[in-house]
């Protein structure tokens, strides 16, 4: 399995869920030790292409994932080097890339109410009801990243219906290094290492049938308003842990 961005946040957490029961690559700009590593930027394609020979699925995790990025960065690193992996992993006779996508491309729906109580924090009593946003409901991305995201998933539907490429998209909430909530809005959209990791690896075992798809990432959260049944129905994704656990 090739993992692009193993250095970051969630490649770490990756790899410590995969490591000793999958093969790992690592395609990341520096190295990664302990771990065969290919050393390039996701921005040049035929640097990267070596990378994918002989790999059946690919984890891209790598992005410039900062909410205001400028768009010198955003174009680089999340719109050329998405077109690359997938590019590469084509190329390569690849059969999955699992897409780490972002819950920002719904996120805009949060200046609006009921969302916006409900990202507001524990203190802010919540709505009595409120519409869970599905994989089907329209993208309101926030920022430059999160419109990034949005073309990662389109470009991954593409592939998969001109090429024949299984993409699977997973929305991922706010997974931060402290492993709990650390601002009033992550009571809603927090998702925990260990529900980040098992819904990617269930992505990556998921049926070959399974062409495309998207999924949200958060834990079982009370404040949630991303609708989790699709990835419970289609991956068996199960949380195993919830914000409210770190209330007040």
């Amino acid at each position: 399995m090739l993992v692009t961005g193993m250095s970051g946040l969630i490649g770490g957490v990756m790899r410590r869920a995969l490591e000793g029961r999958y093969e790992l690559i690592a395609l990341n700009r520096r190295a990664v030790p302990g771990v065969t590593c290919h050393q390039a930027d996701v921005s040049d394609l035929a640097a990267i292409r070596p990378a994918f020979d002989g790999v059946e699925v690919v984890l891209h995790l790598a992005a410039f994932a900062v909410a205001e990025a400028a768009w010198e960065d955003v174009l680089r690193y999340n719109v050329v080097g998405t077109y690359n992996v997938l590019e590469a992993a084509r190329q390569a006779g690849a059969r999955r890339v699992v897409f780490a996508s972002s819950g920002a491309v719904i996120s805009g729906y949060e200046q609006e109410s009921p969302y916006r109580e409900l990202v507001a924090g524990p203190d802010t009593p919540l709505p009595e009801r409120w519409a869970l946003l599905t994989h089907e409901s329209p993208c309101r991305p926030q920022g430059l990243y999160g419109c990034s995201k949005v073309w990662g998933e389109t470009l991954g539907r593409h592939y998969a219906d001109r090429h024949g490429l299984s993409v699977l998209c997973v929305r991922i909430g706010a997974v931060v290094a402290e492993d709990r909530p650390t601002t009033p809005r992550q009571f809603s959209v927090w998702c925990s290492q260990r529900d980040v990791a098992q819904v990617l690896e269930q992505c990556v075992t998921a049926p070959p049938q399974l062409r495309y798809d998207i999924f949200y990432a958060v834990s079982n959260n009370r404040r949630n308003y991303r609708d989790l049944s699709h990835a419970r129905a289609v991956l068996g994704y199960e949380p195993r842990d919830s914000a409210d656990a770190f209330a007040r």
